[in-house]
């Protein structure tokens, strides 16, 4: 374990719906690609995966009756998973006219870095950022 690196990169991210197949419609309408997996089936999926980005990072869309029992004692602490977009306004603008609601309104974060979030209507949280790192990483520096 000692030569193994820790967090080599995200390999999935979990969102949830009560409704998989709503979520399936949106977020490929949204993405603009379906889903490459689905359990069971596509007519009645319970989990949907997809695809996206320039790292094929995985967004695994899975039944809200899954959802983790959490202790109700310890308030756990909230994480929300910023993709990277181009131009963040233009990308809020689309999500909300496709029903997101905006939770937070773009954030210049300095150094370039602009972030804002929105609710899907399945009711996660789904950040957006410009990250000039990200476009560094890349070699598509601007």
């Amino acid at each position: 374990m000692m030569n193994s690196k820790m967090l080599r990169g995200v390999a999935t991210i979990s969102y949830f719906a009560a409704d998989v197949k709503a979520a399936k419609q949106w977020y490929s309408e949204l993405l603009g690609i379906e889903p490459y997996f689905q359990r069971p089936d596509a007519e009645n999926p319970a989990y949907i995966e997809f695809r996206i980005g320039d790292y094929q990072h995985e967004l695994g869309i899975i039944d809200s009756k899954y959802v983790p029992h959490l202790n109700t004692a310890v308030s756990p602490a909230g994480i929300i998973t910023y993709w990277h977009v181009d131009d963040v306004n233009a990308s809020l603008e689309r999500l909300v006219s496709m029903g997101a609601k905006q939770l937070d309104a773009p954030q210049d974060r300095g150094s370039g870095f602009i972030t804002a979030t929105v609710i899907d209507p399945f009711g996660n949280v789904l950040g957006i950022m410009y990250n000039p790192h990200y476009v560094e990483i890349l070699g598509e520096g601007k």
